[in-house]
């Protein structure tokens, strides 16, 4: 596929209606999904159909020709022994890998950062999207200080010595669940420019915690300012992520889109102010699906920054194999 999804002298409107056309001749899945809905020919972005997410965990999402990369890595969502999970097969590796630092640097320095990671839980899963994210943002390190934290231990005061000395800023990455456990080990202190980016899992074995609760905790527990408790907003089946920078809206980066849409018609767009669906198009799926729709509730405002309010009830959700299963 000769696109750049990273190319900002192409517009967004052209390189999706080019993987739209792609993704459809090239996805049995999707094309058969929009052969469902009649659609054949767009013009506009908004006319492009997002697939139920719940494909990821029925089908093998695999956009495929003669010329794409070849790789036998996927990615595959955490949960509980013998249920059905999504997977995400990636076909071009070096392709997340650029979305991850292209993206990053859309909102941070990252060179300004040593970046440490708790994740309890996703360590588990061989197949984990964000610990794969993870490895690209510590390797890119050269000092040899960003790292996995042991789970089960409080912050290392030594090793906060040294990224200090040096004059870096310390970015912990981690799902609320384990940031809250790190907060009640003690010894939780971090230096004041340090920025906390949680990942989403707002479920923890406690309860189920508001976002601006957790932030509040994360914020009091850590030292730190309510504005320096950031937030990640990803999943398995994307290549790229949104970030909120010390407010509660998430920005996307250039080449991935979030509306939010009618539950009842998933073309239709909500107006702002109005919760919705979470529709994705992400750009950097290249060999995958690009066109997406969550299953994610959210709400979204004029400025096209938006809020994940939870999970929507599946019962709520289309099913894909009533239109992809079709001849």
């Amino acid at each position: 596929m000769n696109i750049d999804s990273f190319d900002t002298m192409v517009s967004f409107k052209e390189k999706a209606i080019l993987l739209f056309e792609f993704q459809k001749e090239n996805n049995s899945v999707y094309g058969a999904f929009c052969k469902a809905l009649g659609i054949n020919q767009i013009r506009e972005v908004s006319e492009i159909p997002l697939l139920p997410i719940q494909a990821f965990k029925e089908k093998e999402l695999r956009t495929t020709n003669n010329e794409h990369p070849t790789s036998e890595l996927y990615f595959e969502s955490s949960g509980t022994s013998g249920m059905q999970r999504s997977r995400h097969y990636l076909a071009d590796p070096e392709m997340y890998k650029q979305s991850i630092l292209n993206g990053i640097n859309e909102f941070y320095e990252l060179d300004e950062f040593i970046m440490l990671a708790y994740t309890p839980g996703y360590n588990d899963n061989p197949y984990s999207s964000l610990v794969w994210m993870l490895n690209v943002l510590i390797e890119h390190d050269k000092s040899g200080l960003s790292r996995f934290l042991e789970v089960g231990k409080p912050l290392d005061l030594n090793l906060l010595e040294k990224i200090n000395s040096i004059g870096k800023r310390v970015m912990l990455f981690g799902a609320a669940f384990g940031l809250l456990d790190l907060v009640e080990m003690g010894s939780s202190k971090l230096p004041s420019d340090s920025i906390i980016m949680e990942t989403g899992g707002m479920k923890t074995h406690r309860r189920e915690v508001s976002k601006e609760d957790l932030h509040e905790r994360l914020a009091n527990g850590f030292g730190l300012s309510k504005e320096s408790i950031h937030s990640e907003y990803g999943m398995t089946e994307l290549l790229s992520q949104a970030y909120s920078t010390g407010t509660q809206w998430l920005n996307a980066v250039p080449w991935m889109k979030v509306t939010v849409r009618n539950p009842k018609n998933p073309m239709e767009e909500m107006p702002s102010g109005e919760e919705g669906l979470i529709g994705v198009i992400d750009l950097a799926n290249i060999y995958s699906c690009s066109f997406i729709l969550t299953g994610d509730k959210g709400v979204q405002n004029e400025k096209g920054e938006f809020k994940v309010l939870g999970r929507w009830n599946p019962q709520n959700l289309r099913g894909c194999n009533f239109l992809i299963d079709q001849d």
